[in-house]
């Protein structure tokens, strides 16, 4: 009985350490990756490997992981794309799927998650358990950082504008913006 290979994948980030952890990973489970670190490699990779999947980064330096959704879509309408970033945000994924991601994870994206949001968990995993351990959420904290962030960005940088936007006081703002959510730092307590 023959077994059908396993996809081959590309991953697109500009973390060179992220990038290989997560290659040694999905090697861990028979699946081979080609490694880019911006878009004029990944579109060059995507075009000499023809990979079944590609996992972007949002932020690729200068670049965004967005602007290579289209493009990979057009050279392989099956390419199942999905984009993991540490800058998780709503408008962000809807922003991804629309152009046409098939799925949009938080970073750290562990190997299961990726395995699962493609569909290859039960046809991977050691003895075959697609019951795998849930993930993490993100915390609440930090999805309210990002959102602050992105309201920033929205304002340019205008402090004032953005505590309206969110419909807070300024103060409260930069109590918030003194305070840097992230699993090496809790929040004080208030």
């Amino acid at each position: 009985m023959n077994t059908p290979p396993l996809p081959r994948g590309l991953i697109v980030d500009d973390d060179v350490l992220y990038a290989r952890m997560l290659q040694r990973g999905l090697a861990r489970r028979g699946l081979q990756t080609a490694i880019a670190h911006d878009t004029d490699a990944a579109l060059s990779l995507a075009r000499s490997e023809a990979p079944d999947f590609a996992l972007l980064d949002l932020k690729l330096g200068a670049d965004s992981g967005l602007s290579l959704i289209e493009p990979l879509r057009a050279l392989d309408p099956r390419m199942r794309i999905l984009l993991v970033t540490g800058y998780a945000s709503v408008a962000t994924a809807v922003e991804s799927i629309k152009r046409g991601a098939d799925d949009y994870l938080p970073k750290p994206a562990s190997v299961a998650m990726i395995l699962r949001a493609l569909g290859l968990e039960a046809d991977t995993a050691p003895g075959g358990d697609a019951q795998a351990a849930p993930e993490r959420m993100i915390p609440l904290q930090r999805l309210e950082w990002e959102h602050i962030q992105q309201a920033l960005q929205e304002t340019g940088g205008n402090i004032s504008a953005t505590a309206r936007l969110l419909g807070m006081h300024r103060r409260s703002l930069q109590r918030k913006l003194g305070k840097r959510p992230g699993p090496e730092r809790k929040p004080d307590p208030e």
